[in-house]
């Protein structure tokens, strides 16, 4: 009888303890989602664009298609290839994230020259549009950006986990994954049928005041498309100017890194009302003035290889 009470309080302490490691490997994905969110509001700003101009009834198909092959990319590619990495080599991780956030940065300094010099209209010939078609086209450039916005994230979830455990660590980016891809492609499928929704509200509501709201939302959607891209594109800005700032300083060069923290200092010195805020607020933006310097720079140097490429 003694024996089964202490094989019973060993089965109790075993999960105790099973429960409390479960308890921070919860905690260290929400920590680590936390930490992707720029990449996360730029991956959910860009998604939209893929659908434009289809029929409304693929909409959500193609939503669906992306999130799939977005959890490919994620689980079955980068998933082993960053454990492997952070087991044999964590040496190429801060490297690594400097290379995704100098890409977050060209992307959003392309995006800001654009905005100024805009890319003219496609002409059209006439010709019927081959949806099938396009709609493959749209599924394999998706998947092709969202892998590189994958290993961004996943890379800044590796580098934040703190877990002697190594199955721990490949669990908690498994969450990771699922819970932002739930979290972007949900968030996307939302944004891509709202106007669908209010038109439908608009013209079916058995109140005035659902008519109303469905009119106000068919009419306040692009905007705030616009304004969530325009997010998006700050968010890459800030995160991919901070990635590289930090890496910097894991170098040795950390002039432009304590210019950052000195002057979120003053900042949060100089207000009383949300210093904390203001603090960010303003470390974020040097980070993102930075970013918009690198994209830019690297935007002229791809520009200019691409002449040199054409003319040879």
């Amino acid at each position: 009888m003694s024996g089964l009470l202490a094989l019973l309080d060993d089965v109790a302490a075993l999960t105790k303890l099973a429960a409390a490691q479960l308890d921070d490997i919860s905690a260290q994905a929400a920590k680590v989602g936390v930490k992707t969110a720029g990449v996360l509001i730029d991956d959910t700003a860009v998604t939209p664009k893929y659908v434009h101009g289809l029929p409304a009834a693929r909409e959500l198909p193609i939503v669906w298609k992306i999130a799939r092959g977005s959890i490919f990319n994620k689980i079955v590619i980068l998933l082993p290839i960053a454990m492997l990495l952070n087991l044999f080599a964590p040496w190429l991780l801060s490297p690594l994230l400097m290379i995704g956030g100098a890409y977050l940065c060209f992307e959003g300094g392309e995006k800001i020259w654009h905005l100024f010099h805009p890319k003219p209209l496609p002409v059209d010939d006439g010709n019927p549009i081959d949806h099938a078609h396009l709609e493959k086209q749209r599924v394999a450039g998706a998947i092709k950006t969202d892998f590189i916005l994958s290993a961004e994230i996943m890379t800044i979830a590796l580098s934040s986990i703190e877990s002697p455990s190594l199955w721990a660590e490949g669990l908690i980016l498994a969450l990771v994954a699922v819970g932002i891809t739930a979290l972007v492609y949900g968030s996307v499928a939302v944004l891509v049928k709202a106007d669908d929704v209010g038109l439908k509200m608009a013209q079916d509501g058995r109140f005035e005041v659902t008519r109303s709201t469905g009119r106000a939302i068919v009419r306040g959607m692009p905007a705030f498309m616009e304004t969530v891209a325009s997010i998006g594109t700050a968010a890459m800005l800030w995160v991919g100017g901070s990635i590289i700032i930090h890496g910097l300083e894991n170098f040795g060069f950390s002039t432009i890194g304590h210019f950052v923290e000195d002057m979120s200092a003053k900042v949060r010195d100089a207000v009383s009302i949300a210093p904390d805020f203001l603090g960010w607020a303003a470390e974020a933006s040097i980070s993102g003035v930075f970013g918009l310097a690198v994209g830019l720079v690297l935007l002229v140097i791809s520009s200019s290889g691409k002449r040199v490429f054409q003319r040879g």
